[in-house]
């Protein structure tokens, strides 16, 4: 094995990749499109503001304050509806998804419990709401809250059972920190394996690997430098990522060895995976449809850009059997929850698993493929 053979067919490489100014510019801007839309989606999760309609019928300082009461404690923006126009209808007409209804009668009902302790004296605050709208729940359970704690201060009593919340974590980390090591993941072991793919299955198609077996250069030396390439493009595409991450949207996460560890065993998993299909496949097109077979449910049922704890229990069951669960668990491990022995465990699988496929991926791989 030679190191000049492999640097030589190295900056082959790298220098058609730099040549081909449209591939370079979709390797690196699609996970960072990701992540600046998704970042942008959900960075402020924490201080999402609903949109609540409400009919006031008392028109009384009472029903106002309870307004101000749903605006505040609910963190609703207000938009008050005219007490003569009716409020299913409005909703129909207007396309929102609840109005909050306060009767009239509201400030004599509360007098009379407050003041005369009639403890019978109630009202009945209505809600108006489209149920095929998917965030209206949320908006019910954010109202009912609010009503039993101004229930709870209205009759002067504590509550019996009190609740507390501590984090397993150090500080509060936002959507945006969780996802962003799921996109390196899912960018490497797209990289890796659509590059491994469509690289190969080309240069058989042009009898180029039947060629090679007539060169100095040895089949070992050859995976060795797609090996070196695949993992150059990881690292700059997780390094672009990365500064995108930091400055966009100011994303404090934990950098060190593990990151390099990780993208190492992401493109020997996915570059096995890759020379094994292209033993198989015969073209272009059969390689593509091969490569989206394997990588599209990788993508979306392995974590990459939501829990699967919100999966049904099957597929979280086959979530646990994809290669690509392993490496968003254990970069989020060391990245996120800086928990080695989690980052250990997912790398001693992941490892395994891109042991194997790459060998039988070195073991596919043959010279005279190309006849």
């Amino acid at each position: 094995m030679k190191l000049r053979i492999i640097s030589a067919n190295l900056v082959v490489k790298l220098m058609s990749f730099y040549r081909s100014k449209t591939t370079m510019f979709f390797t690196f801007a699609f996970p960072i499109i990701l992540i600046l839309i998704f970042g942008t989606i959900f960075m402020s999760q924490d201080n999402v503001e609903y949109h609540l309609c409400v009919q006031d019928l008392d028109q009384t300082n009472s029903s106002t304050q309870a307004v101000k009461a749903f605006e505040l404690n609910g963190k609703f923006k207000i938009t008050r509806v005219d007490p003569a126009i009716n409020p299913a209808q409005y909703v129909r007409d207007k396309r929102v998804n609840l109005v909050l209804v306060i009767p009239k009668g509201y400030e004599m009902s509360l007098i009379q419990r407050m003041m005369l302790n009639n403890v019978n004296a109630s009202v009945t605050i209505t809600y108006i709401f489209d149920p095929s709208s998917s965030s209206v729940d949320t908006k019910k359970d954010i109202l009912n809250a609010v009503l039993a704690g101004i229930n709870q201060k209205m009759s002067g009593k504590p509550p019996f059972i009190l609740s507390a919340e501590r984090s397993i974590l150090s500080r509060k980390y936002r959507f945006i920190e969780f996802f962003v090591p799921g996109i390196i993941a899912m960018s490497v072991m797209t990289l890796s394996l659509f590059g491994t793919v469509d690289s190969d299955t080309e240069l058989r198609q042009k009898g180029i690997i039947r060629k090679l077996s007539t060169t100095p250069i040895t089949r070992t030396e050859w995976i060795l430098s797609n090996i070196l390439y695949q993992f150059i493009l990881a690292v700059i595409s997780t390094t672009a990522m990365l500064l995108v991450s930091y400055a966009v949207f100011d994303v404090s996460l934990h950098i060190d060895a593990w990151l390099l560890a990780f993208i190492l065993l992401d493109v020997f998993a996915f570059v096995g995976i890759g020379m094994i299909l292209t033993r198989f496949v015969k073209e272009a097109q059969s390689a593509a449809a091969a490569t989206n077979a394997i990588s599209f449910p990788m993508m979306f049922l392995s974590g990459s850009f939501f829990p699967i704890e919100l999966m049904p229990g099957f597929l979280q069951k086959f979530a646990r059997t994809l290669p690509l669960f392993y490496v968003n668990e254990g970069l989020r491990a060391s990245m996120v929850f800086q928990d080695n022995m989690a980052a250990l465990r997912s790398s001693a699988i992941i490892g395994v698993f891109a042991a194997v496929v790459f060998i039988l991926g070195i073991v596919a791989t043959k010279w005279e493929e190309g006849k």
